[in-house]
């Protein structure tokens, strides 16, 4: 925890030169997955730990019948690798008060604000479209009603009316607008791993993952439901089209994009089982929202051949590795 001379602001870390993980990097082709998982990869990362070992759970990413997995780490795991504890806070004062001690005691804050006074978002959100998204407070300034935070990809700040909007100092809504979700984040859970300790935990826990994917292939069933969706799709408005590849297209190609990254980190080489796979799935993903984009009809089955054979292979390829 840092806190600066010159202003109220508190800080959790020294931000002086942040730079963004490699998996936010310019050239993947996902620069951003879920608002949920890029905070984690960033605020991990600045905390000293590798984000990498964490990705398990993208292994079983499922198509659940109108979207696919908006995955997560899962808690147990952050606890086991890095010794950081997530779990629900409840509201008990106002929010910038509580970010604020919860700095000032070397902890965080995630919490989901409304894209409408996020400044980072200016080219889809901000001052168009009320959205939620999850963000982690990285320093505050009550007084002065400022706020760093980590949000997608990078780390950035807002102040003013943006402050003011974003933690409903104004009104912004009427009396039965119900308070933000809030998860404390805890650095102090135990032991944090590191080197060849968190990659041999992170090998361990590949198994369990893989057991808990789905017992047929989301892609096929994707198929069988896209091609019933299309035609809605293509005569419908720019923002349904947008829903949709989000929470569908983009979401399952910036999932196998992690999941090859974690693949390899766990296996130490760029070749490792699955890897080619699902390289396979995140190019398909790619060209299929680029073919969406174009609203015109298409055979989706054909589309989606590609993905629907490298899931297959990519499972096989881990099983095998593993000698299940």
């Amino acid at each position: 925890m840092a806190r600066s001379a010159a202003s109220t602001v508190i800080s959790l870390f020294e931000l002086i030169g942040y730079q963004q993980h490699p998996l936010h990097a310019a050239d993947r082709a996902y620069t951003e997955t879920n608002c949920y998982t890029d905070v984690l990869i960033e605020l991990l990362s600045c905390a000293g730990h590798e984000p990498l070992a964490m990705l398990g759970p993208v292994l079983a990413a499922d198509f659940e019948g109108d979207q696919w997995t908006f995955f997560k780490p899962e808690p147990a795991e952050l606890r086991t690798l890095y010794g950081v504890d997530v779990h629900e806070m409840q509201p008990s004062d106002r929010l910038p008060c509580q970010i604020a001690r919860q700095l000032s005691a070397g902890r965080t804050v995630i919490v989901e604000l409304d894209a409408w006074y996020l400044p980072d978002t200016a080219a889809t959100s901000y001052r168009r479209e009320h959205v939620k998204t999850s963000v982690i407070a990285a320093g505050i300034d009550v007084e002065g009603q400022r706020l760093r935070y980590f949000h997608n990809a990078g780390l950035y700040e807002l102040d003013g009316a943006d402050f003011r909007g974003a933690f409903r100092i104004e009104p912004t809504g009427g009396p039965d607008v119900l308070p933000p979700y809030t998860e404390l984040v805890r650095f102090d859970a135990g032991p944090a791993l590191s080197g060849e300790a968190l990659r041999a935990t992170a090998l361990q826990l590949l198994p369990g993952h893989l057991g808990r994917r789905p017992t047929t292939n989301p892609f096929e069933r994707f198929a069988e439901q896209f091609a019933t969706d299309l035609p809605a799709l293509l005569d419908g408005s720019a923002e349904d089209f947008h829903s949709y590849a989000f929470a569908n297209i983009r979401m399952a190609g910036a999932a196998f994009e992690l999941a090859a990254s974690h693949v390899r980190w766990l296996f130490g080489h760029t070749d490792a089982p699955g890897v080619q796979a699902f390289d396979v799935i995140v190019e398909a993903s790619k060209a299929l929202s680029f073919r969406l984009a174009r609203r015109r009809p298409f055979q989706v089955r054909d589309a989606l051949a590609e993905p629907i054979a490298a899931w297959d292979r990519a499972m096989a390829d881990l099983d095998s590795a593993l000698g299940r």
